[in-house]
Formats: C-alpha cells, structure tokens, sequence
C-alpha cells in the first residue's frame, strides 16, 4: 500500500508537468514498463532514481520532496505487526498499513465496533463466532494483534478517529449482555471529540447513506493529499485510491454522520444502553 501511493503521487506528478512515460523512463535508465510497475506500485523505487524524476517534473516544493522521501523510506519499514504476518491475509496487513501511517480515519461501520474500538471481550467474542475452527491458542493470538493494535490510538501522534456506527451494533449481544455493556462502556470512556468521536445513526432516522455497507477513509498527511477508502466483503477488502471514488464515499461519510446524534448524544444513548445491559447481568 505504502508503494502504491508513492506510485500514485509520481504519476500525478508526472501528469501535471506534461512528462511522458518514455522520457520519465529514461531519465532513470529505465523503460516504459518499468515507470508503470512503479506507477502502480508493484516495484520499488531507489532513492537516486526518485530525486531524478522529482527534478524532471519540475518539483521543487522542499516539503513535497521531504515527505516523498519520507514515504520512500516507509516503504521498507517494518511495521508492529511484522511479527504476527505469517498469520495475516495479505489485505488485513495492507489495512493495518493504511492505519499506521494516516493521520485521519473516518469510519462507518453498521454491524458491529469497529476493531480499533474493541474490548478484548467483545474482540475475542467476534473472533470466536468468526473462527469456529481456529485454537484457543491462535484465537488468543488474534486477539492479542487486535489489542496491540490499538495503540495508534495512544501514540504521541495519534490520528483523527471519527467513527460512525449504525444503532443496531448497540444492541447485538456479541459475547452477551456482560461483554456488550463492558463494550458500550469503553465507547464512553475513550470518546474525546474532536480526536476520537463516536456518533449513532439512530433506528429512527430510516433511510441513511451507509445502509450499504461500511466503509473507511484514511488521510494523509499534506502536501500529498492522498486518501485511501476501504470497502469489506466477505472474502477481504475492497481499496480505492481515485479522486473520484474516494470523494464519492467522502460525501457518503459526511452524509451519514449528518444522519446522526450528535457525539453528546450519542454518548447519552451508549450509556443508557450499557445501564439496561448491566441491570440483566
């Protein structure tokens, strides 16, 4: 992921400045299909070759090359969960990517807490009923990844989480009554807007623009205004990087969210909502 939006940055850089693939390719002793794999980030780039076609396109904005060179230098680093990747699908550690480095992530989830809000109850519940024929051992693995996961959250330079959630994940017992009050509960306890916010789209506001499906939008730090949108499906995830697809389902998030209570709100409901869970433990 970190190779494609490098790629995706040097192509509209290359666009911008009139520069065809031919003559990008031979400033760096290349040829054409080699701009494209990189374009597209299926090859890396050296840091030569990347100061070469930096100074043929014309880019001279010192902080776009310092965070160019910086996402280079991401693009082989290795991240926390570098010790857990022999047990995650390769579209899982691409989220996991998207997560670490942005700065920004707006969330809408209709079905259940999003991972990086879970309690390790409700996570291990989730997992569980996910993993019917995995070991407790390995169930207690995933459980520790989406924990440590979480830290982002803590970091001195945490993103901007703002989490939509439909109300029907208020009320599916995932774990029981117990692991579902203990999970509203953490909802109330980190929620500090602006930096985490967490709003409900209640049940009687009918028709909203997330019934779809989830989504996420993650932003990246200026001057390379790019985002990423991720859309699951059953067998992984779905992730879009064109400016049209990723505007599309930036208005379906403010959409949503102006669908929903605001984040006091929303804090009142979750917390009424754990007090009832609480009285039928």
């Amino acid at each position: 992921m970190r190779l494609r939006r490098l790629g995706a940055k040097l192509r509209r850089l290359r666009e911008a400045a009139g520069i065809k693939m031919d003559a990008a390719a031979q400033r760096i002793d290349g040829d054409k299909p080699k701009i494209s794999r990189i374009e597209n980030g299926r090859m890396s780039i050296r840091r030569l070759e990347l100061e070469a076609l930096l100074e043929l396109y014309g880019v001279t904005d010192q902080s776009t090359v310092a965070a160019l060179s910086t996402m280079l230098k991401q693009t082989r680093r290795k991240g926390w969960w570098h010790q857990y990747s022999q047990d995650l699908d390769p579209d899982f550690e691409e989220r996991l990517d998207l997560e670490d480095d942005a700065v920004r992530i707006l969330a809408f989830q209709p079905l259940l807490v999003p991972g990086l809000l879970q309690t390790e109850e409700y996570a291990e519940a989730v997992i569980r009923s996910a993993e019917r024929s995995a070991s407790d051992g390995e169930i207690g693995k995933w459980v520790s990844m989406r924990m440590a996961r979480q830290a982002i959250l803590t970091r001195e330079e945490a993103p901007q989480l703002v989490c939509v959630v439909d109300e029907a994940v208020l009320h599916r017992q995932i774990g029981g009554p117990a692991a579902l009050a203990g999970q509203l509960r953490r909802l109330c306890d980190v929620s500090a807007p602006p930096e985490l916010s967490i709003q409900v789209v209640p049940f009687g506001q009918g028709w909203h623009a997330g019934l779809d499906g989830g989504f996420s939008v993650y932003s990246y730090p200026d001057p390379l205004h790019l985002d990423v949108v991720t859309v699951d499906y059953l067998d992984g995830a779905l992730y879009l990087e064109d400016d049209s697809s990723v505007e599309r389902y930036r208005r379906a998030f403010d959409q949503v969210r102006a669908s929903a209570l605001s984040s006091r709100q929303s804090m009142s409901l979750i917390s009424r909502l754990a007090r009832d869970l609480e009285r039928q433990v």
